[in-house]
């Protein structure tokens, strides 16, 4: 008499239909009929070609007959009953059914652990956290000593999906311990739930630590990304720079927010030139849009690395998507600095004409200086004494009209002179 091993895919066991010979028991099991197993077999073999419904029906007939029927032979009609009611989706059923198989005894204890680990793992795919957890409390009275990881990581899985963090982590750590004594590999879920552990505990440091295994075992683009952005969490922009050049250099920049997120980190480690050519290559690319706040975020970078004629560039892109004059106030500003005078008085113009300024005094400010600079006496004393009227630039104001006057004076005494 031979019985199949069934998969239990979803679930990731096995479901035995072991041979009574096999079993250890200290109770002995009764036989498993032929009669009764080819009536299993025939339900089994209309479930193996698709026909569960009618293999349920021809369990309902052997059903009917339980009551002359050993304790193993209505464990294994119960064990096919669940299996059935799993292949239909109909999770409560199987569970159902799988309680019956391990409330009959005696049977074979290799029958009775797999049901009782099944019964686990389906009562979590079903929801029932607690009674997952309950099961497997059974499963490890009948387990090996170095069967005990598999459990442990069930558990931690029921504890983390009934939002008891505390009791999961400790869990999850001994199974990754005990794979490291052995240095093997921990399994890549186990890591990512001792992640999402540390992550909601608070624990930025662990969740960093493990994110380190994980780009080192499993070294998959998102991990790197996602180890970068817990370092900008704990503050430590060197290393997240590091670890977002590694990976741009490995091919894994590829989405908008991580080339941005390479651009801020160059940016926060004082390298504004990269930055903003990081952010002008992915706009390049298309991987980013020319978007206000990119092109603003760009011509800021291009600012800070001195780069004044490419930050006007950026400017220049930026206000003519929007209707403030702040971004033609920058550019006035960059035009001054480069001592282009005429075209920092033309943008000044330009901003004041659009309007909503966040800075009206600088501007006025800047315009005073570049007609200063033009020798336009009358219109930078103009320009201070607009500026003078504004809180916070009054005080520069005042002396720069000093000083404009008096140059005024001068050049008006050299005309006179003529």
């Amino acid at each position: 008499m031979k019985f199949k091993f069934i998969a239990f895919a979803a679930c990731g066991c096995w479901l035995a239909f072991a041979h009574p010979v096999l079993a250890q028991q200290t109770e002995r099991v009764p036989a498993l009929r032929e009669k009764v197993y080819g009536q299993l077999a025939r339900a089994q073999e209309q479930a193996d070609n698709g026909n569960l419904a009618e293999g349920i029906s021809i369990l309902g007939e052997v059903a009917e007959k339980a009551d002359s029927m050993n304790s193993y032979e209505r464990a294994m009609m119960w064990n096919f009953y669940g299996f059935m009611y799993y292949e239909q989706g109909n999770t409560k059923e199987a569970i159902n059914y799988f309680e019956k198989v391990v409330k009959e005894s005696p049977i074979p204890e290799s029958l009775e652990k797999s049901t009782f680990f099944s019964l686990a793992q389906l009562a979590l795919s079903d929801g029932q956290f607690q009674r997952a957890i309950g099961f497997l409390d059974q499963w490890e009275g009948l387990a090996e000593e170095d069967e005990m990881g598999k459990a442990w990581v069930l558990k931690a899985q029921a504890y983390y999906q009934a939002d008891k963090h505390r009791e999961a982590l400790p869990l999850i750590d001994k199974a990754i311990a005990a794979v490291d004594t052995k240095n093997k590999i921990p399994d890549e879920n186990w890591l990512i739930l001792k992640r999402a552990l540390h992550y909601e505990l608070e624990q930025p440091d662990q969740v960093a630590k493990v994110m380190e295994r994980l780009v080192t075992s499993y070294s998959k683009p998102e991990y790197w990304v996602q180890l970068a952005g817990v370092y900008a969490q704990l503050e430590q922009d060197a290393k997240q720079l590091a670890v977002l050049e590694a990976a741009h250099q490995q091919g894994f920049i590829e989405t908008g927010s991580e080339w941005r997120q390479l651009a801020q980190a160059y940016y926060f480690n004082e390298l504004p030139y990269k930055a903003a050519e990081t952010m002008q290559e992915a706009m390049s690319k298309d991987k980013v849009d020319a978007s206000v706040d990119n092109l603003k975020f760009m011509a800021q970078a291009y600012t800070q690395a001195k780069e004044n004629e490419k930050a006007i560039s950026a400017y220049k892109k930026a206000s003519e998507k929007v209707e403030h004059g702040n971004f033609a106030a920058q550019i006035a500003q960059l035009y001054l600095a480069l001592d282009n005078n005429e075209k920092a008085v033309e943008y000044a113009k330009q901003a004041f004409n659009k309007g909503e300024l966040d800075n009206e005094g600088n501007l006025y400010l800047a315009e005073g200086m570049a007609q200063l600079n033009l020798k336009r006496y009358e219109q930078a004393i103009e320009s201070f004494e607009q500026a003078a009227e504004i809180e916070g630039a009054e005080r520069s104001a005042r002396q720069w009209l000093k000083y404009a006057k008096s140059q005024h004076k001068q050049q008006q005494q050299m005309v006179s002179l003529q």
